[in-house]
């Protein structure tokens, strides 16, 4: 959904709130805090579901916070691993991944004014996902002698600079005599998400049958293997996104006018192109590098966000974290249980939410009333 068609579906919702129809501050801060209360919630719900039967009330006996009388050492041992080091990372990732994902997608549909626009537009997931797939495909043959001083990292390292590299490669194309050009940059991610999904199915052709299994949860993505190592390793560059998104939201309203527009109202243009690029590219990068390819959140979380509270990206970028954020959460809460004690990956899940939600939305334009 474009900024425009939001504006009618907005009022609405602040009218519903009882809100006046132009206030669409009140909106955007209702909207935030309400995103805030479901995160919470969401991460609540996160820590106490699992196929052990620990439940959240184990939580302060865990941290040390209340007494642990009449505990054994062995049941206090067991809580605290499965909280503290199996769900809580866990919690911890779903919320950098999702927010992650989903602000991007709230800055791509902003920058190239696009409703379908998502973080793989600029190539970023298509390039992770195919250097992630290489090392995995060949990291025990041709690639052994690169693949093995990195170890676990190996898969996460080549997924990041595949990313940035594409994201960098489509920047070139797109960039002449110092002007980045938004269509080129749209027509020229098409083309190498095109060209990066073909190498990725030319390289999985080649796996044998252990590697075609690993390549199979990875690219519908996981977050069964989170650690605090992994969040130490992601966290930077999700930051860099939150960082620096608050400088180019006012950028992103002003370039809903058009580039022209933007440029005489004083607005950077090509700064915020660039800063957009990066921050989008380094948090897309690392969630792929962590959790693999999850699908949905960065196309559907920022229209839903819109729905509510309008065009205006200062309330949409944080809003679109927080409840992409939320939706991985329960995603992710779904993917552990569904099928316990195996589980889902959780690209299922968003694709099985997701889908559904935004074919409603394009029959709702389509009806008129969007």
């Amino acid at each position: 959904m474009s900024g425009a068609a939001a504006l009618p579906a907005a009022g609405r919702a602040g009218r519903m709130a009882g809100l006046p129809a132009g206030d669409r501050s009140a909106r955007g801060r209702l909207a935030i805090a309400a995103a805030v209360v479901a995160l919470v919630l969401a991460a609540a719900l996160s820590l106490a579901v699992g196929a052990t039967g620990v439940s959240l009330g184990a939580l302060p006996r865990a941290l040390g916070l209340v007494g642990t009388d009449g505990v054994d050492a062995a049941t206090l041992a067991r809580e605290r691993l499965i909280l503290l080091d199996i769900r809580l990372p866990r919690v911890a990732l779903a919320i950098l991944v999702g927010g992650g994902l989903a602000v991007s997608g709230a800055v791509m549909q902003g920058l190239f004014r696009n409703p379908l626009a998502d973080p793989g537009i600029i190539g970023v997931s298509s390039g992770a996902a195919l250097a992630a797939v290489t090392v995995i495909a060949l990291g025990g043959g041709v690639l052994a002698p690169f693949v093995a001083p990195l170890g676990r990292a190996a898969v996460p390292v080549a997924a990041f600079v595949g990313g940035l590299a594409a994201t960098a490669f489509l920047y070139r194309l797109g960039t002449r005599t110092g002007t980045t050009s938004i269509a080129t940059l749209l027509l020229a991610g098409i083309a190498v998400d095109a060209a990066a999904r073909a190498l990725t199915g030319l390289v999985i052709f080649s796996a044998d049958d252990q590697a075609l299994r690993d390549l199979t949860f990875w690219t519908l993505g996981s977050l069964g293997g989170a650690s605090w190592a992994k969040i130490a390793a992601a966290a930077p560059f999700v930051l860099i996104a939150a960082v620096v998104l608050p400088f180019v939201a006012r950028a992103l309203n002003a370039l809903l006018l058009g580039e022209a527009e933007a440029h005489h109202l004083g607005v950077p243009v090509e700064t915020a192109k660039r800063l957009s690029m990066l921050a989008v590219a380094a948090a897309v990068s690392a969630a792929v590098a962590v959790a693999g390819v999850i699908g949905f959140v960065g196309i559907v979380v920022p229209h839903l966000v819109r729905l509510v509270t309008g065009p205006d990206h200062r309330f949409v970028l944080p809003a679109s974290a927080l409840l992409g954020a939320t939706l991985t959460l329960v995603a992710d809460a779904v993917a552990r249980v569904v099928v316990a004690p195996a589980e889902l990956p959780i690209g299922i899940v968003t694709a099985a939410i997701g889908a559904p939600f935004f074919l409603w939305l394009l029959l709702r334009r389509r009806a008129g009333t969007g």
